[in-house]
């Protein structure tokens, strides 16, 4: 990423900050002032959902064509995913403290992340573990694979099932979208959002391809050395 974009993706993120915190605000069922957490907590739940694909694609494309590369990315996009979930934990939190009355209730929803974040937590133990290169990457790639097929339960499926104090679970009203396919976001929430959507995508390849890269010098001076 050029330097002017990395000047422009840093204005950008201050702005949604800024606006995220500033800007006056509709009601939303469960959520009241509250809401502004959305600003924050569902991009980065949206990121480590990409980015945990993107680590199977690439898992994917090693297995195809055995290029370490592709290992590398899938690696890479493993690791932000994991950064990602860990932020959508811990803006999820602050949220539970005000709303629930602690920082953790083991509610569906902080139990899902909480059995993602531990399998994708054995996935960095699997790629340590093995220091055999082509061994490691291919197990690693398999693994990736696994892993992000209980993604779309433990993120979309089970929270929404079981009874759950998380806005959206056990039936009850969703924060952004209602049953009606409407969403309850007035046209200053929808600005930011879309905002912090944008913002945190451009972030996430920015961070992607500067990750990568590292990886690659990485690998390189251990082959040459």
């Amino acid at each position: 990423m050029k330097t002017w974009m990395k000047l422009a993706l840093g204005i950008w993120m201050t702005g949604v900050v800024f606006f995220g915190f500033a800007m006056p605000i509709g009601d939303i069922p469960g959520l009241g002032p509250k809401a502004r957490i959305i600003f924050f907590h569902v991009p980065m739940s949206w990121l480590a959902v990409l980015a945990f694909f993107m680590s199977m694609w690439y898992g994917i494309a090693y297995l195809r064509k055995k290029d370490i590369t592709y290992d590398i990315k899938s690696a890479t996009a493993a690791e932000l995913g994991f950064v990602f979930s860990i932020l959508a934990t811990v803006t999820g939190s602050i949220w539970a403290r005000f709303n629930w009355g602690s920082f953790w209730n083991w509610d569906p929803r902080e139990t899902s992340i909480f059995v993602l974040l531990l399998i994708y937590g054995a996935y960095f133990s699997l790629r340590t573990a093995l220091e055999i290169e082509e061994r490691r990457a291919s197990l690693s790639a398999v693994y990736s694979i696994v892993a992000f097929v209980t993604v779309p339960f433990f993120v979309f499926i089970m929270p929404r099932i079981m009874f759950s104090l998380h806005p959206g679970g056990g039936g009850s009203a969703a924060p952004i979208v209602n049953s009606n396919g409407k969403m309850y976001l007035d046209m200053n929430m929808r600005f930011v959002f879309y905002a912090s959507l944008i913002g945190f995508s451009f972030l996430y390849i920015w961070l992607f391809q500067m990750r990568t890269k590292i990886g690659l010098l990485a690998y390189n001076n251990q082959a040459e050395n």
